[in-house]
C-alpha cells in the first residue's frame, strides 16, 4: 500500500536536454475534497493541460493520512506518504500543491518547501490571510512562485484578472458576494421566507455549511478572499487583522421582507474601497450583510454563486461570475495554477507576475486600513414605534442628528404583521458610520422608539 517516495520516484539529475520538455512534477499535501478532485481533473484532462502549459504535468507523490483511501484516489502509480515534510522537501518534486488547509501545520510545510526552492500553489485562503505576507516575502527571497487562485471564488480567476486583466488600471473598488454558505442562507431567507436557523440547517443538509459553520456565517471566510483581493487591487500588504468583519447570525428575516419592500436584497458582501480625503489616503476593508438596489446585477446572484465586481478608472465597472465552492470547481483553479507555474522554466523572477499584482518595490505599505468610524456609506435602519403617526417624529429626529434621510415609511402589513407594532423603515444618503452609531445611540433613549434599532449598511456600487 505505501511506496517510499524516496525510492520510488525518477531520480533528480537529468541532462539540461531533456530537462527542457519534463514533465512538472507535483508533490500534494491533502488528498481530500480538493485534492481528489484535482488529480482527478488533471488526469482526465492530462493532454489538453500539457498542450497549454508546453509541457506535462504529473503527480509523483501525495500525502495523506489514510494511506488506503489516498490509493483508492490516485491508485498505484503515484507514491504515497503520511509525512506532509517529506513531500514538501522532496528533491523530485518541482511544485507543492498545499490541499490540507488550516494556518499552523500548512505554513510550516509551505515556508518549507520555498525553502527547498519549490514553487507552491494553494488555495488556502487563511493560509495567505493571516500568513501570506512573510510567505509571499520566502518566496522573493528563494526566486520561486506562490500562486492562489483558487483562494478566492475558486472557478472565478478573479486574482488573474486583478492581476494581468486590469493591469492598465487604477482601481476603486472591489466588491462581491464571496461566501457559498451565507448567499445560500440569505437566497432562502428571502425566497422561502424561512429564519436563519432554518436556512442554515437547510446549508448543512446539502453539505454547503459545515458542521461547525462560524468561519462562514461570522464573515471570516469572506474577509480572508477580501483582504486578497484588495492588497492585488491597490498594492498593499496583506491586512487581514485590520478588516471589520460583521456576519449573518444577528440578522433578522423581518429586515430581509423590509428590504424587499424597499426595493432592495440583502447580500453578504465584501468590500475593498480606495478613499482619498485631501491628502490622506485609505482603504476601506469590510465584510458585511448590505442592501444593494434589487437592479441590481449581484441582487440577482443565488444560491452558492459568487460574484465580484470590480471598478477601475479605464476599464469601467467589470463583473465576474461562478461557482464558489466545489470539488473541481476548486481544481479548475489550482490547475490553472500549475499551468501558470509549468510556463515560468527559463523565465527570470523578476519577469514574472508578482505575487500580489505589484513587484515588492512598488508596495505601498503606508496604504493604511480606515478605522470602522471612518466608513462612508448610504445606511438602512428600521425603527419600532408605539404608534403609527410617529413616524414624523423618526424623521426629524434623525434630521436633527445630522443624518441625511433621503426616505421614511411605515414598513407593511407583510413585513410587520399583527403583534410587532408599527416599523419605521429610513433610507439615508451617504454618511459616516460615526455619525449613525451616534444617531441610533441617541434614537434608542427617544420616548416614541418601542425597541433596539437595526441599521445596515446600503452599497449602491455605481459604475
Amino acid at each position: 500500500m505505501y511506496r517510499d517516495p524516496v525510492q520510488s520516484l525518477e531520480a533528480p539529475s537529468l541532462p539540461s536536454s531533456a530537462t527542457a520538455m519534463r514533465p512538472l512534477r507535483v508533490g500534494m499535501i491533502g488528498i481530500g475534497t480538493v485534492g481528489a478532485g484535482t488529480f482527478r481533473v488533471l488526469t482526465r484532462n492530462q493532454a489538453l493541460i500539457a498542450g497549454r502549459a508546453g509541457r506535462g504535468i504529473k503527480m509523483v507523490v501525495v500525502c495523506a493520512r489514510s494511506l488506503a483511501r489516498a490509493m483508492s484516489v490516485v491508485g498505484k502509480d503515484v507514491a504515497l506518504t503520511n509525512d506532509p515534510m517529506q513531500v514538501a522537501t522532496h528533491p523530485d518534486v518541482d511544485v507543492l500543491v498545499e490541499a490540507a488547509g488550516g494556518t499552523g501545520p500548512a505554513r510550516d510545510w509551505v515556508l518549507a518547501a520555498i525553502r527547498a526552492g519549490k514553487h507552491v500553489v494553494t488555495a488556502n485562503k487563511a493560509l495567505l490571510a493571516e500568513h501570506g505576507n512573510e510567505i509571499f516575502a520566502a518566496a522573493r527571497q528563494h526566486g520561486v512562485a506562490v500562486a492562489y487562485e483558487g483562494a478566492v471564488a475558486v472557478s472565478i480567476p478573479i486574482v488573474k484578472a486583478l492581476r494581468e486583466g486590469l493591469t492598465a488600471n487604477r482601481i476603486e473598488w472591489v466588491a462581491g458576494i464571496i461566501n457559498g454558505t451565507t448567499n445560500f442562507i440569505l437566497s432562502k431567507m428571502r425566497d422561502e421566507g424561512v429564519g436563519f436557523a432554518e436556512a442554515l440547517a437547510q446549508a448543512q443538509a446539502l453539505g454547503y455549511a459545515e458542521a461547525d459553520p462560524t468561519f462562514d456565517i461570522e464573515g471570516l471566510d469572506a474577509a480572508h478572499k477580501i483582504s486578497l483581493l484588495a492588497a492585488n487591487a491597490f498594492g498593499m500588504p496583506v491586512r487581514f487583522a485590520d478588516a471589520q468583519v460583521e456576519g449573518i447570525t444577528a440578522l433578522q428575516g423581518l429586515d430581509v421582507t423590509c428590504a424587499e419592500q424597499l426595493g432592495y436584497r440583502i447580500k453578504l458582501l465584501g468590500v475593498a474601497k480606495r478613499r482619498q480625503d485631501g491628502d490622506a489616503e485609505g482603504v476601506e476593508l469590510r465584510v458585511q450583510p448590505a442592501l444593494v438596489p434589487a437592479t441590481h446585477l449581484l441582487a440577482h446572484v443565488n444560491g452558492s454563486m459568487n460574484a465580484v465586481m470590480v471598478k477601475g478608472d479605464a476599464s469601467g465597472v467589470t463583473m465576474y461570475y461562478g461557482a464558489g465552492a466545489g470539488s473541481e470547481q476548486t481544481a479548475s483553479a489550482v490547475i490553472a495554477d500549475l499551468v501558470d507555474v509549468a510556463r515560468l522554466q527559463g523565465t527570470h523572477a523578476a519577469q514574472r507576475v508578482p505575487h500580489l499584482g505589484f513587484h515588492a518595490d512598488a508596495v505601498n505599505d503606508n496604504l493604511a486600513v480606515l478605522p470602522r468610524a471612518a466608513v462612508h456609506t448610504r445606511h438602512y435602519l428600521r425603527v419600532p414605534v408605539h404608534q403609527a403617526q410617529q413616524i414624523e417624529a423618526v424623521g426629524a429626529w434623525l434630521a436633527a442628528q445630522q443624518v441625511p434621510v433621503l426616505r421614511v415609511e411605515l414598513a407593511c402589513e407583510k413585513a410587520a404583521p399583527n403583534g410587532m407594532g408599527p416599523q419605521v423603515l429610513v433610507l439615508t444618503d451617504a454618511v459616516t458610520q460615526s455619525t449613525v452609531d451616534l444617531a441610533v445611540h441617541a434614537l434608542a433613549a427617544h420616548p416614541a422608539v418601542a425597541g433596539p434599532v437595526a441599521a445596515l449598511r446600503v452599497e449602491m456600487l455605481e459604475g
